[in-house]
């Protein structure tokens, strides 16, 4: 199977994961991911995560929150650059989600970083998605 855009398909799979409410979704691990992956840890939209060693390049195992309504701690997650539309922009043209309430994560020379910390370092870069 082969996987043109595995940044979209990790937030297929926590968006489908979270919909089923199931507590936890694993994804082939790569270092762009682990990197999204720890941003949605440290903004608090998932409890945690753990990598697993396999054969080839090892597996993310995110654990999913949800507050006491079993609402997903993710309301909307979603793709903005993708292979085959790429989306730069300058450190002065970053946009903000919900005002300010969720967050752009971007690729930028400094590495993946959110919008508010991508324009604290001035760095613009390319939108990977949008999380709320």
């Amino acid at each position: 199977m082969s996987m043109t855009d595995p940044i979209a398909d990790l937030l297929t799979r926590i968006r489908n994961a979270q919909s089923a409410g199931h507590p936890t979704v694993t994804a082939p691990r790569s270092r762009l991911k682990l990197e999204v992956v720890k941003i949605l840890k440290n903004e608090g939209f998932i409890e945690g995560y753990v990598e697993n060693q396999d054969d080839r390049q090892g597996r993310l195992k995110l654990f999913l929150k949800y507050d006491t309504a079993s609402k997903a701690g993710i309301r909307g997650i979603e793709r903005v650059s993708t292979p085959g539309r790429r989306v730069y922009v300058g450190k002065d043209e970053i946009p903000q989600v919900r005002n300010g309430l969720g967050l752009t994560i971007l690729t930028t020379p400094r590495g993946v970083l959110t919008d508010r910390q991508a324009k604290k370092a001035g760095v613009g870069g390319e939108i990977l998605c949008r999380v709320w």
